[in-house]
């Protein structure tokens, strides 16, 4: 399928008193802030690279005319050290960060901004979320200075057993997540759709594991097995996942796996070939979008001999690059007032970030895992495999209700 992508630009740069307007040849700034160390640096090290990837891409053309430029800060998966990072990046007049591995970090992240422009206006910060999908981010904790590009979980599970209550030979489900928001709340979103849409499903089992600390998953797939689950549903994400599927290989489970995160760096390798046509992907995008999405993943593979995957980058360009055109400022709070309700043209279909609660809204794919062919070719980590899309989710579809009560400025 073809989709039409704008050009994108973004922003952050300390403003003089008078206030800054978006300028041909300006360079303006984004602080990436996720872990660079640990078991989840490849991961953050994909993903900045992402970052990068399309800050030299979409500095060649965008509607603000700006250049910019991504400062990488290592978090290590650390709330604490997250706010340090924030303290460092706005010390240097950056005024807009990007993070989204761990909603613990996006949580701390949330509120430290909060109190930071309440007390220093005129040098406000924006927060686009690139990943972090606790819901309560968008509802409880919703901020006025909070943007999120990925489909929280509520959406994503929302979509997920839509597309399980029709596999009538899902009868008993495994729950198996990381023990901090993420996790619990995948378990509990997960709970309450299938006993709307399944109530006939057994939820045989429940795990919550520390995150990014388990090397050997092994016992924890015997749990399954004894449990006799048919099908797992988890939230892991980046080691947990590959490692996890690396002892369902090495195990011998062969139940079907409902995941977010079976694309990321390093699952695809713990796969193999194995897995073919029980493995699933709920996302926002997939390897095989087509259209300008394929320009850019060769470009990407060449450059940097990895996969592209993480699709909100284009998404917050684009949201960014719309904004500033239409506030005509690189201010961030002409810019946040500019991405409320903002509609504009993704690689994934016209998408609106929701005024109500600052949640981009969008379609989601369904995918499996199964042999690369010519309809569906991208293989990532050279697996000879693909996520092939078997059933897309329209926004209307996917969209979940928020009771988010945003505090605005003024």
């Amino acid at each position: 399928m073809k989709f039409a992508v704008r050009a994108v630009a973004f922003a952050g740069l300390a403003l003089c008193a008078a206030g800054a307007f978006a300028q041909k040849g300006e360079t303006v700034k984004i602080a990436w802030i996720d872990p660079l160390s640990g078991l989840m640096a490849p991961v953050g090290s994909n993903q900045l690279k992402s970052f990068q990837f399309f800050a030299e891409k979409f500095s060649q053309k965008n509607p603000a005319g700006v250049k910019f430029e991504v400062i990488g800060l290592d978090n290590k998966l650390s709330p604490a050290e997250s706010l340090n990072a924030l303290k460092t990046a706005m010390d240097q007049g950056v005024r807009y960060i990007t993070q989204g591995n761990g909603s613990s970090v996006a949580g701390a992240l949330i509120e430290a901004v909060n109190k930071h422009n309440e007390r220093n206006p005129g040098k406000e910060v924006i927060f686009l979320n690139h990943s972090a999908v606790d819901p309560d981010f968008t509802n409880s904790k919703c901020s006025y200075w909070h943007f999120r590009f990925d489909a929280d979980t509520s959406m994503k599970i929302e979509a997920m057993t839509t597309f399980m209550k029709d596999d009538k030979d899902i009868k008993k489900v495994y729950l198996f997540n990381q023990n901090y928001s993420h996790g619990q709340q995948v378990a509990k979103f997960a709970k309450e759709n299938l006993a709307r849409k399944r109530p006939d499903v057994q939820i045989v089992g429940e795990d919550l594991h520390p995150l990014a600390q388990v090397r050997d998953f092994a016992p924890y797939i015997a749990k399954i097995k004894a449990s006799g689950a048919d099908t797992v549903i988890t939230g892991n994400w980046g080691s947990d996942l590959a490692l996890l599927v690396k002892a369902a290989n090495e195990g011998g489970y062969n139940g079907k796996f409902y995941t977010y995160y079976t694309g990321v760096t390093g699952t695809p390798t713990a796969l193999g070939t194995t897995g073919a046509g029980r493995v699933f992907q709920i996302a926002y995008a997939h390897y095989n979008m087509g259209g300008d999405m394929t320009k850019w993943m060769a470009e990407f593979k060449t450059k940097y001999n990895d996969d592209f995957y993480t699709g909100s980058v284009i998404s917050i360009y684009g949201a960014l690059s719309e904004a500033m055109a239409k506030a005509k400022s690189t201010d961030p709070v002409k810019v946040a007032a500019a991405l409320e309700g903002l509609k504009y043209n993704n690689f994934n279909g016209e998408v609106e970030i929701r005024k109500a609660d600052h949640q981009l809204q969008q379609p989601l794919y369904m995918t499996v895992w199964q042999k690369a062919d010519k309809k569906y070719p991208y293989s990532p980590e050279n697996t000879t495999m693909t996520l092939a899309p078997v059933k897309e989710f329209p926004s209307y579809v996917s969209s979940t209700p928020t009771s988010c009560q945003m505090k605005r400025p003024g």
